[in-house]
């Protein structure tokens, strides 16, 4: 028998039908305000974010896939969701691995090697959001230049001056400041970055919705989507965080600046650190499971 006989579970039609609807309105209570609002030019600065710098369409994050470990059935392969990558085989349809971008192969490797580094590191709670305050010391051109600052200039540099930089995500670090870059404890680099990662880090859980919608529609959905409200929770914390003031998208700050506020930060972050490792053992599991249909195939 063929491997995607043996491994794979067969879901019957009624089912994964209803799965792909409950997918669909999912995604659509999350993001039908959001569209309407992004049809009007109105600006909503953490899902904005979301979606720009993770450039992850939300047609896409709106598209059910079952992943690769499925087989679907079905009576007319027009019901089936649109995916060029599918194999059918009588009545049963499955995503075809021998499909999978032979130049992709080294970076699912890499992924999956990243994310058992960062799940194997102990968590971190020491940062208290200053990553965001590093990316606007000493400039006059904030990244996020539509929203006020709630601090001046020389307040908000005394601050960053008063409080030590412990930065480990290099995909925040290399937004810092030219001034902000010496003053952080740690070197990092590109080359370090997944020896560097470690779970307790706001961005770090932020990013497992990179790395799961990476090798969609192989990995599923459902789980690209749990990663994407975690990533929500944790921009907002982390915009709350932030020098910015929120106020007027209906985010109180939390005043880092204060003894109080660090402590509710950490609190925060040790929140998502819990909530992001059930996402990132998924995420590892269906990246194994890839990786094991690629030795195969």
């Amino acid at each position: 028998m063929e491997e995607h006989t043996i491994q794979k579970e067969i879901i019957p039609k009624d089912a994964w039908q209803m799965q792909a609807l409950e997918h669909e309105a999912r995604v659509s209570a999350l993001l039908d305000e959001y569209l309407e609002n992004r049809s009007k030019h109105i600006k909503e600065p953490v899902m904005d974010f979301l979606f720009e710098y993770y450039a992850f369409r939300p047609s896409h994050l709106a598209k059910w896939s079952p992943g690769l470990r499925y087989t679907l059935q079905y009576n007319d392969i027009s019901e089936l969701p649109e995916y060029c990558e599918w194999k059918t085989e009588g009545d049963i349809a499955y995503l075809d691995i021998s499909q999978f971008p032979e130049k992709r192969i080294s970076s699912v490797k890499w992924i999956h090697k990243m994310l058992k580094n960062s799940r194997a590191h102990k968590p971190s709670f020491a940062c208290f959001g200053m990553h965001e305050w590093a990316m606007v010391y000493k400039t006059s051109k904030p990244r996020h230049n539509q929203i006020p600052l709630r601090m001046e200039e020389n307040e908000l540099a005394e601050f960053v001056e008063s409080r030590p930089l412990l930065c480990t995500h290099f995909d925040a670090f290399r937004f810092f400041t030219k001034e902000a870059k010496p003053m952080n404890r740690y070197e990092l680099s590109r080359e370090k970055f997944e020896n560097m990662e470690q779970p307790g880090c706001i961005h770090t859980n932020m990013d497992l919705y990179k790395w799961a919608f990476k090798s969609w529609p192989w990995i599923s959905s459902s789980l690209v989507l749990d990663a994407f409200e975690l990533a929500y929770e944790a921009r907002v914390i982390d915009m709350k965080a932030s020098p910015y003031d929120m106020r007027e998208y209906g985010l109180e700050p939390i005043r880092i600046e204060t003894e109080e506020g660090r402590k509710i930060y950490k609190e925060e972050q040790e929140k998502i650190f819990q909530k992001g490792k059930p996402v990132r053992a998924q995420i590892i599991t269906e990246y194994e499971y890839l990786l094991s249909s690629l030795d195969t195939a």
